[in-house]
């Protein structure tokens, strides 16, 4: 079991929303459709989802669900075709891409299968990347950076890079990248793709450990043990959501 995490770096930051409720993101009558070709594709098909602060979800469904469109929808790296998305209480649906840009750094933590880590760089080096985004000079980028790294149990990987670290240290080195900004989301696609049955328990650990000191997680996966980690699991079909299970029972 990994050590306990510093509320002082891993926090949620406050929103501007917490004091009209606990949802986060609320998405209604979403639709998402795209061109492949001649054909169009409706990936969403007038999707309603809430999810509250301190939510540990899981996302599954088959290829072609809308389980990828609907994670670039709530992750604002793509926006509705209609519809309406709130994030924190602001309005995402219309933004343009520098907005979008500016409010993925700033409430949101990615966490990806293939770690997404910059080779040349030192493992202290990409977990500064989000406040070097942000404009954050150097001399407060690095103890944050630092803080976070030895709150995972990296503190002796600072300055090695990818290639130096198993996977197991990669992808907490980028789980402490989606922190070091104190994001008010963890959005994780298949964060255990890339790992064995045993690093995979530690990080689902990692992440449980995370929700229990208030951070909200979002996390795709098609792996069902995966799923189980998160107090709710929502099954996408056909772009809409076809369960949505609460600790056993199903609504």
């Amino acid at each position: 079991m990994l050590g306990p995490m510093d509320r002082s770096c891993t926090a949620p930051r406050p929103s501007p929303s917490e004091g009209a409720g606990d949802s986060l993101i609320e998405i209604r009558r979403v639709r998402h459709d795209y061109r492949l070709g001649s054909e169009v594709i409706h990936a969403l098909r007038g999707l309603d989802l809430t999810i509250h602060r301190n939510e540990f979800v899981a996302i599954s469904g088959p290829s072609g669900s809308g389980k990828s469109t609907l994670m670039n929808l709530i992750g604002c790296l793509d926006t509705p075709s209609a519809g309406d998305y709130r994030l924190a209480g602001q309005v995402v649906s219309d933004l343009d891409d520098a907005e979008l840009a500016r409010i993925r750094n700033r409430e949101i933590g990615f966490v990806f299968q293939t770690f997404n880590l910059l080779p040349r760089a030192t493992a202290v080096q990409n977990v500064e990347l989000p406040l070097l985004y942000s404009g954050l000079p150097k001399r407060k980028r690095r103890p944050l950076a630092e803080e976070a790294m030895a709150q995972l149990g990296l503190a002796d990987r600072r300055g090695h890079r990818p290639s130096e670290l198993s996977g197991g240290e990669r992808q907490r080195v980028a789980i402490a990248r989606a922190l070091v900004n104190r994001p008010s989301i963890v959005l994780a696609d298949e964060p255990t793709g890339n790992l064995d049955s045993t690093t995979s328990g530690e990080i689902m650990e990692l992440f449980e450990d995370l929700h229990r000191q208030g951070q909200t997680i979002i996390l795709v996966t098609h792996e069902a043990d995966i799923a189980q980690h998160a107090r709710r699991h929502l099954q996408l079909v056909d772009g809409n959501v076809t369960q949505d299970t609460v600790n056993g029972e199903r609504s």
